[in-house]
């Protein structure tokens, strides 16, 4: 029943995701509203806990592909092409909004520190996906699209030991750090030599990659990491993480052929987990969560990262319009959610309360930012925000079709509508 159920929304999704391009539409949400209505406490059609294997499975898996794929984006030399605004947003931005989000969880929600701070590093993180017609619209100053776009490729794996750090000391136990320490290495060390390895191999005299087979070697090198991962015990996130940055650094031809296909599965697994996880909320489930936790999660959206962001961009250069928009476009995303599963199968004392927040907070900011993305966007669609190169290339075009034998006198250029050229799935 779950195949057919996500075969039936993602055929949902690709009908209606060229409107969602332009209106509040959101593919996204579409996935977990209608996880929320299949889940077993509304019609029972899906028959999903918190505690069944194919939750944490499909999660794990997902979360990979999506580190992995996200690594693939920001090699060192895309970096260093431009790294003072995300440079900003990543080393003042991350640990602040973490700070600040754990400062309400423990004065709001009531956690104790060591809580409060697992999920300020569990909500740190953003995805791109909710925020994609201001991502894509070329009408956007470039230096955000590319601001939004490295943060939020790069912040998940940043938060991961910080989420397996506190989730440690959570635990109430002995924190075991040489433990902890060798599984990160690993994890670490796997991420690096198998991209090298197999870079390596393909580019020697004896071996060479046809067309057709070319973009599955980025899957091959994904599968063996995850496989010596698991045989070994390493971190699985963070071999995803290092060994999609490998790729980009070492390997931008396989990055290249990669590319398009790794984004396709790590979209198919996203959205997959987002079902399953829609399908995990419910009236009586949202019903648990307390009137303070409530106003957390309001305040973790509206306050946190605009807060952190502000004091991060501070004499930034950027404008008001575009602080304003990377202040809010901070959405909650797939690598929150599978945070969130990890701290409920670690069987911490509060992870129930702590899984509830993290939760109501990624609904929330869902809903929110995905609907807001298309309305912020359309305030930068005109003249003085656009690109200097986008009016001169209407008039260009304006010129051809008015010395066109067949053009009416009086035919208009219409500008293509934001959000229309580059924009991501929604």
């Amino acid at each position: 029943m779950l195949l057919l159920s996500f075969a039936a929304v993602l055929l949902a999704a690709v009908l209606v995701s060229a409107l969602a391009h332009r209106t509040i539409l959101s593919t996204a949400a579409l996935f977990l509203i209608a996880g929320f209505v299949l889940g077993e406490d509304t019609t029972g059609v899906l028959h999903l806990r918190a505690d069944s294997p194919i939750v944490a499975q499909l999660a794990e898996l997902a979360l990979f592909a999506v580190l992995f794929t996200d690594g693939m984006r920001v090699g060192w030399a895309d970096l260093r092409s431009a790294w003072r605004l995300p440079g900003r947003a990543l080393g003042w931005g991350l640990p602040l909004t973490l700070l600040v989000t754990a400062v309400l969880a423990h004065y709001v929600a009531g956690l104790d520190w060591p809580e409060a701070l697992l999920i300020g590093a569990i909500l740190a993180p953003t995805d791109p996906v909710f925020a994609a017609a201001l991502v894509g619209n070329d009408r956007v100053p470039a230096r955000l699209r590319h601001l939004l776009n490295v943060e939020s490729g790069v912040n998940d794996g940043l938060a991961l030991p910080f989420v397996v750090l506190l989730l440690a000391v959570a635990a109430g136990s002995d924190l075991h750090l040489a433990e902890l320490a060798t599984e990160l290495a690993l994890g670490l060390l796997i991420g690096v030599l198998v991209p090298l390895l197999a870079i390596a191999l393909e580019r020697t005299r004896w071996f060479a990659a046809s067309a057709a087979y070319a973009p599955l070697n980025g899957v091959a090198i994904g599968l063996l990491v995850l496989a010596l991962g698991k045989a070994t015990h390493g971190n699985l996130f963070l071999a995803a993480f290092a060994a999609g940055i490998t790729v980009a650094t070492f390997g931008p031809r396989e990055r290249a052929a990669f590319e398009h296909l790794g984004e396709n599965v790590a979209e198919l697994l996203k959205l997959a987990a987002l079902l399953v996880f829609g399908a995990l909320i419910s009236v009586r489930f949202l019903g648990e969560i307390s009137w303070t936790g409530w106003v957390f999660a309001i305040l973790a959206i509206v306050v946190a990262r605009p807060v952190a962001l502000w004091i991060s961009f501070l004499r930034s250069g950027l404008s008001l319009r575009e602080q304003a928009a990377a202040m809010w476009f901070g959405p909650k995303g797939f690598a929150s959610v599978v945070y969130g599963l990890l701290v409920l199968e670690s069987g911490i004392p509060a992870a129930d309360e702590v899984f509830h927040l993290v939760a109501l907070t990624i609904v929330v900011s869902i809903l929110a930012h995905s609907s807001t993305d298309v309305v912020i966007a359309r305030a930068f669609d005109e003249a003085r925000e656009a690109p200097a190169w986008y009016g001169v290339l209407r008039r260009v075009r304006g010129d051809r079709r008015s010395t066109a034998p067949s053009a009416p006198r009086d035919e208009a250029v219409e500008p293509r509508p934001a959000g229309d050229d580059q924009a991501g799935p929604r």
